[in-house]
C-alpha cells in the first residue's frame, strides 16, 4: 500500500493512503465523522483494490492528517472540498468515482457545490444525511438516540469523551462487533480532538440544490438496520437524487462496506464500472 502527503486548504498536511493498480479506474474513498482511513479496510486489503485503485485519505482533522484549532477549518465547504481536488490533482488522478460515508457525504457534496461534476465519473452516498443544523427539518435531529447525537464526543472531560465514543461507535453497526474491531474504532475515533468533532459536525448546510443541480452518475447506499440515519434522512437524500441508484442491505446499519463488504464492494464496483462507461460515452 502506497502513503502520500497532500497540502491541502490551507497548507494542511494530509495524509493519504493508495492501494490497488495505479492505472485503474479510482475510487476515492472519503470516510466519515471522527473516523479514518481504517475505515476501509477491508477494501484496501479486499478484492475490490486488484480492480480499482483505491484513494483513502485522512479527512482534515482525522487520523494522520493536521489538526487546525481554527473552528473555520471546518465549519464550511471551502476547505473540504478544496483539499478533494488538492488529493485529485496532487495524485494526477483521471476522473474518480468519489464515494462518501456519513459526513463522508457531505465532503463530497461540498466538492460538487465548488467545483461541479465535470471533474469526477459518478458519486456515491453512503449512510449519508443531505441536511444538517439549521438547513435541517427542525425536530430531526432531536429524534436520534442519545448515543447517535453523541454530545459527550464534543467533552473535553476524557471520560465523558471515551464512554461517548465507545457508544457512538457500537450505535454504527447492527450487529455487535468483534472486541479486536471495537477497540480498532474506538482507538481511531479518539484520535480526532473535540474541537475537530464539535465544528466538523455542528455545521449548517442543505445539499439538496447541489445534488438537484448534479446530474452524473449517482447511488445511494444504506443499511436497512441503520441506527444513524433516521428514515426520514434517507428520504431526503433519495428526493434530492431521483436518478441514483439506491442499494440496500438487510440486517446491516450505518457501515455496510465493514458489515456487508462482499456484497458492498460487488455492488460498488457495478455502480462504478457502469459510471465510468456512462461517461466515456459521448
Amino acid at each position: 500500500m502506497r502513503q502520500h502527503t497532500i497540502e491541502g486548504t490551507g497548507g494542511v498536511t494530509l495524509h493519504v493512503r493508495d492501494a490497488g493498480p495505479e492505472d485503474a479506474p479510482t475510487l476515492l474513498l472519503i470516510h466519515g465523522w471522527s473516523q479514518h482511513h481504517l475505515s476501509w479496510s477491508k477494501q484496501l486489503r479486499g478484492p475490490l483494490a486488484r480492480r480499482f485503485r483505491l484513494i483513502a485519505p485522512d479527512l482534515r482533522g482525522h487520523g494522520a492528517s493536521d489538526k487546525p484549532a481554527d473552528p473555520a477549518a471546518y465549519d464550511n465547504s471551502a476547505p473540504w472540498a478544496g483539499d478533494i481536488a488538492a488529493i485529485i490533482r496532487g495524485l494526477s488522478l483521471s476522473r474518480p468515482v468519489l464515494v462518501g460515508w456519513s459526513m463522508g457525504g457531505w465532503v463530497v457534496c461540498d466538492y460538487l457545490r465548488l467545483h461541479g461534476g465535470a471533474e469526477v465519473a459518478g458519486v456515491a452516498l453512503v449512510g449519508s444525511t443531505i441536511r444538517m443544523g439549521q438547513g435541517a427539518r427542525p425536530g430531526l435531529h432531536e429524534k436520534r438516540r442519545p448515543e447517535v447525537r453523541a454530545d459527550g464526543m464534543y467533552s473535553e472531560d476524557q471520560p465523558t469523551n471515551l464512554a461517548a465514543t465507545i457508544a457512538f461507535v457500537k450505535a454504527c453497526v447492527a450487529a455487535p462487533l468483534s472486541k479486536i474491531d471495537l477497540a480498532l474504532m474506538v482507538g481511531f475515533n479518539m484520535l480526532v480532538p473535540p474541537h475537530v468533532r464539535a465544528a466538523a459536525r455542528l455545521r449548517s448546510e442543505d445539499y439538496a440544490p447541489v445534488l438537484a443541480a448534479y446530474q452524473g452518475p449517482a447511488a445511494l447506499f444504506y443499511g436497512e438496520a441503520e441506527k444513524i440515519i433516521l428514515p426520514a434522512m434517507q428520504r431526503e437524500a433519495e428526493e434530492a437524487l431521483p436518478h441514483a441508484r439506491r442499494f440496500r442491505y438487510a440486517g446491516v446499519g450505518h457501515a455496510p462496506f465493514w458489515e456487508a463488504p462482499a456484497r458492498f464492494d460487488a455492488d460498488l464496483a457495478a455502480f462504478a464500472e457502469a459510471a465510468l462507461s456512462e461517461e466515456a460515452t459521448p
